[in-house]
């Protein structure tokens, strides 16, 4: 009796544990592609007059977990972390070093580290969240 106790805890621990590794490793895949900026919230700078030329681009690999995209100037990419709906920007990244006039990839990129958050609407709008505020959207290229 004793011994068929201890194998029906042990199954059900198995199953349990099966169960949360499938939820763990479920990906959100709207993330998936390439993503263009077209509202920052914070400076006082129109949006076009902080990217006059190009505006920056996200591109999520949900799969293989990276991030890369342009800041308006400079190409960046590095690890990308996402748990349920929370993400964060704050890994280290190798950027490329271009001088950049203005001040667009620098608020760019001072806003990629305050979000840690996000929302995908309707699969072609990415709201990156800090708190409950979207300081960032973009739009499914």
């Amino acid at each position: 009796m004793k011994r068929n106790i201890i194998l029906i805890v042990l199954a059900a621990f198995t199953l349990f544990s099966c169960a949360n590794k499938k939820m763990v490793t479920t990906k959100d895949t709207s993330l998936n592609g390439t993503w263009e900026l077209n509202y920052i919230s914070g400076p006082r700078i129109v949006f076009e007059g902080l990217y006059p030329d190009r505006k920056p681009t996200l591109i999520f690999d949900i799969e293989e977990n990276r991030v890369s995209g342009n800041s308006s100037c400079n190409s960046f990419n590095g690890d990308l972390k996402i748990e349920g709906n929370k993400i964060d920007f704050n890994s280290p990244m190798a950027m490329t070093k271009m001088f950049c006039p203005g001040e667009g990839e620098n608020v760019f990129i001072e806003s990629l580290k305050k979000v840690n958050s996000y929302s995908v609407t309707d699969g072609n709008t990415l709201n990156l969240i800090m708190g409950d505020i979207a300081i960032m959207r973009f739009t499914k290229k």
